[in-house]
């Protein structure tokens, strides 16, 4: 009976390059497309520096985002852009995590979850 075919150290390292580039190339053409829409709409639009006004409550969370976003409003396109530039490296190191279990690399596995359990948490703001 054949042993599993392990994965190399190569193949890692190239899909998580490729990941990479794929995730940073994707949220910039995101946020280039909403920022081209946003100067396609508001362009000529004098700025109001007497009042702050803050973030409308949609960009606050990633489920207005992705609804707005889909409305193709261009503020929610750009930070939507933002978010998935965000999620690359989270991305990275959960593929990181699954190429460890496939090895079966235990210590590398349990540094790497405690890694993404600390990504998970600071992006819940520190509430589970």
């Amino acid at each position: 009976m054949k042993a599993p075919k392990r994965i190399g150290d190569r193949q890692v390292e190239r899909v998580i390059g490729a990941l990479l580039r794929a995730g940073v190339i994707a949220a910039a053409v995101v946020v280039l497309a909403g920022g081209i829409l946003y100067l396609a709409r508001h362009g000529r639009d004098a700025p109001r520096y007497r009042s702050f006004q803050g973030e409308p409550v949609f960009l606050t969370h990633v489920d207005g985002v992705l609804k707005e976003a889909l409305a193709l409003r261009s503020e929610a396109i750009i930070q939507l852009g933002l978010l998935l530039l965000i999620a690359v490296p989270i991305v990275r190191v959960a593929v990181s995590l699954i190429a460890y279990l496939l090895e079966r690399d235990w210590l590398y596995v349990g540094v790497t979850a405690l890694v993404l359990a600390v990504l998970a948490f600071s992006l819940l703001g520190g509430v589970l």
